[in-house]
């Protein structure tokens, strides 16, 4: 069998050849094999042996435009333990013929095109049942990863103890034609981490707290999304509930480094919420919910009461007057009802109706 890695065997002609007509990979990659990255001022080599196996979960729901080049990233990878799992959430813009088109150029891609729409938690957690990797990425296809992106994160998870369930990093942001508007953390002229604020270690307060994580970002450890149950189902979206949940009991790590790109379009989750009846502000209220039984400290319900003070006046802000007084009445389960929120909360009283 042929190799065609060139950073194990630079002579091979085969290197030229589109992605589709590579040849396997042979055994003299596993042999020669490593990464080298530097971590803490040394270099950190992984054997064939000590190489983990990586998921990605790659979820999309019409994604068409974007897909390609989200597909393309994986492809690009310079590490090659990987298993991908393409899952299609009953897109209906022709994504799942692209989709096709690469699980049979990729015979080691599973495919899993789902009748129904099930929404981003349920899509993702039936593309995690049917995987093994021992580190997890869930992968929307309208994003991008860069090419280091899984060596590098990998080898920071290997000079981690086991105690740490989430390396992240930082993003680009770019728009719907791929150009980079910004990074997502905002820096000074030497490059020293302005906003948001990153947190490592245990983060827990620091999650209700803000936001600070970029999503797309996140490498996770299986056991920690095992312990978890994968996404609770009953919400719209996942992403804060995992972090809450998830670092009760794991440790997070920033990796300082740029690892994807994050696109920023206006159908993205991400630019959805607190209009009146949107189910994002719903799971929103419901893991503020979920985060006062996980506190413990003093400090930690502090944290949460400033997320919830923020929420309540995003909701009001863009009247969701009966969200808001949800999140009023948990400000008062917290103990933490200031005057400005009494003022509000008479307000709400009345427009939570309306």
């Amino acid at each position: 069998m042929r190799c065609c890695w060139p950073c194990c065997c630079p002579a091979m002609a085969c290197w030229g050849r589109p992605w589709p007509t590579r040849p396997a990979l042979g055994w003299c990659c596993w042999a020669g094999w490593f990464i080298s990255g530097l971590f803490g001022g040394r270099v950190v080599m992984l054997s064939p042996v000590s190489a983990p196996l990586v998921t990605i979960v790659a979820l999309c729901y019409n994604h068409a435009p974007y897909l390609r080049p989200a597909l393309d990233s994986i492809r690009a990878q310079t590490y090659p333990h990987l298993e991908v799992i393409l899952v299609d959430d009953a897109s209906t813009d022709g994504s799942a013929a692209i989709l096709r088109e690469y699980a049979a150029a990729n015979p080691t891609w599973q495919l899993l095109l789902l009748p129904e729409n099930l929404g981003n938690c349920r899509a993702f957690n039936q593309g995690l049942v049917r995987t093994r990797g021992e580190f997890v990425i869930d992968f929307a296809t309208d994003d991008v990863l860069l090419p280091e992106r899984v060596a590098k994160q990998v080898a920071a998870f290997q000079q981690l103890p086991g105690s740490y369930g989430v390396v992240y990093s930082d993003a680009e942001l770019i728009d719907e034609q791929g150009r980079v508007m910004r990074r997502h953390f905002r820096r000074d002229r030497q490059g020293r981490i302005l906003a948001p604020r990153p947190a490592s270690g245990w983060v827990f307060a620091d999650v209700l707290r803000r936001y600070f994580i970029s999503t797309p970002t996140m490498l996770m450890r299986r056991a920690t999304l095992e312990a978890l149950g994968g996404y609770d189902e009953t919400l719209a979206y996942e992403d804060f509930d995992f972090w809450v949940r998830a670092s009760r009991d794991w440790e997070f790590y920033l990796l300082d480094e740029v690892t994807t790109q994050k696109r920023r379009h206006p159908q993205a989750m991400s630019r959805r919420g607190y209009r009146p009846h949107d189910p994002y502000l719903a799971s929103t209220i419901k893991v503020c919910q979920k985060a006062l039984l996980l506190c413990r400290e003093a400090a930690e319900r502090q944290a949460l009461a400033e997320r919830v003070r923020w929420e309540m006046h995003q909701a009001a802000r863009w009247r969701s007057f009966a969200g808001a007084w949800e999140l009023y009445q948990l400000l008062h389960k917290l103990r933490a009802v200031q005057l400005s929120d009494q003022l509000l909360g008479g307000a709400l009283r009345v427009l939570r109706w309306f």
